[in-house]
């Protein structure tokens, strides 16, 4: 596995859960793991859920593996994102997966 991407809640989150997914990429990271972060992705224009998804998928379609943060099944960007990584044949996992 090369680069495994986080998806996750944002809309409608304090902070869009940026800490959330910071805390998940750190974890990933020291892991060894090359990781794509969307809350770093979006730090330029948050609230743009379009925007968002359109830097986010061109972003997840040069990774490996799907990383899922709690609440993701309450993202529809993050079923989005499971369903073109699953289609890709990525693999996906939660978070807590990939850390271990």
């Amino acid at each position: 596995m090369k680069r495994v991407y986080i998806s996750g809640p944002m809309t409608g989150l304090p902070d869009l859960n940026f800490p959330a997914f910071h805390a998940a990429a750190a974890v990933l990271r020291s892991r060894g793991l090359e990781v794509v972060n969307p809350a770093e992705i979006n730090a330029e224009h948050p609230g743009q859920w379009e925007s968002c998804m359109k830097a986010d998928i061109k972003a997840l379609c040069d990774c490996d593996a799907l990383a899922l943060l709690p609440g993701w099944a309450n993202s529809r960007g993050a079923h989005l994102e499971v369903h073109l990584a699953h289609r890709l044949g990525m693999r996906i996992g939660t978070v807590d997966e990939f850390a271990g």
